[in-house]
């Protein structure tokens, strides 16, 4: 009888050699951490030119690595709005650890706490901040705004413009560099604009300015204004000669509204004082481009005051309706 159907005993067991490749350690998970994040310290160049000038070239980095677009005012808006925070302790970290989707509450909640006091600055301002209003913002565009955030912190943004005292914050325009390389080279150039380097507007100021040119009360007056680095340079030497920059009366004027706006911006961050205008008008047209902006100023002024008027009515009865409420609880239960 053949042995053909009876079960054959199973084959002795061999190890196989490892392949190699089962030999290299496994790949490093590349998800970001989840625990809180804290601001990098940053080792700022002496020169504060210099210092804003990586500002600009980390921040333009992080946009368009992070395919933010091509709406340029999202991140100049967004820096411009962290240029006027004042760096407390725990203020960078906390910021870093917001969400994407948080930053766009946050910005408005900055621009909003300036409007009250100079609503004109923050109206001529609006280019840089009326994005953060959109009620369906794009989901790239805040991971982009996210990731210039923590470019401008971890910069040093709060070290160079969130001090208290003016001419500390006024050592550099943070904005000028950015504006001037989230343009297009053939948009300066039909535009004709051309920031003035600082080096260049600290002289001009060191050599006009001095005791008895700068008399409180007289008006210096800018029809270029660009981002407002001529004020700044002024602002300096006045500081530098014993002056207080609110005893003066300042009028910038730019046909560009987002240099107009950064203008404005910097006009809070430097503070220049409550006679500060500026303007976004044509400074050859033969218009009173001036008494425009006055009008314009005093509408803004007008407006802040009527919703401040219902602000204050609105709380008002609220806290009244309250009252009632636990005065006559069983009247307003039944």
């Amino acid at each position: 009888m053949s042995n053909d159907f009876l079960p054959r005993a199973a084959a002795p067991i061999t190890e196989r050699p490892v392949p190699s490749w089962a030999k290299k350690p496994p790949p490093k998970n590349k998800a970001r951490p989840t625990g809180k994040i804290t601001a990098r310290p940053y080792a700022a160049p002496r020169d504060p030119y210099e210092h804003a000038r990586k500002i600009a070239e980390n921040v333009l980095d992080a946009w368009y690595q992070s395919f933010g677009g091509s709406s340029i005012d999202v991140p100049l808006g967004t820096v411009a709005g962290l240029s006027l925070l004042r760096n407390v302790p725990g203020l960078a970290d906390w910021v870093l650890n917001l969400k994407p989707e948080e930053l766009p509450q946050l910005l408005k909640e900055i621009y909003l706490g300036h409007w009250i006091k100079r609503p004109d600055l923050i109206n001529r301002a609006i280019r840089l901040h009326d994005w953060a209003w959109n009620p369906d913002p794009d989901k790239q565009q805040l991971r982009a705004v996210h990731a210039v955030t923590r470019a401008a912190i971890n910069t040093g943004l709060m070290d160079l413009t969130g001090h208290d005292d003016p001419w500390q914050r006024s050592e550099a325009d943070v904005l000028s560099p950015l504006l001037t390389g989230l343009r297009h080279k053939s948009d300066k150039k039909w535009r004709g604009e051309y920031h003035t380097p600082a080096c260049v507007t600290d002289l001009l100021a060191n050599m006009t300015v001095d005791k008895d040119f700068a008399k409180p009360g007289m008006c210096i007056r800018e029809p270029a204004v660009g981002s407002g680095t001529m004020f700044r340079s002024v602002a300096q030497r006045l500081r530098d000669l014993g002056l207080n920059t609110h005893d003066f009366h300042w009028y910038g004027n730019d046909i560009d509204s987002l240099s107009a706006g950064c203008a404005a911006v910097n006009t809070i961050i430097w503070d220049l004082g409550p006679r500060c205008l500026i303007g976004c008008a044509d400074s050859l047209a033969p218009d009173d481009d001036h008494a425009k902006t006055r009008a314009e100023a005093a509408e803004a002024f007008e407006q802040r005051d009527r919703y401040m008027d219902t602000a204050t009515t609105i709380v008002a009865h609220r806290r009244a309706v309250a009252l009632l409420d636990q005065l006559m609880p069983e009247t307003t239960a039944a």
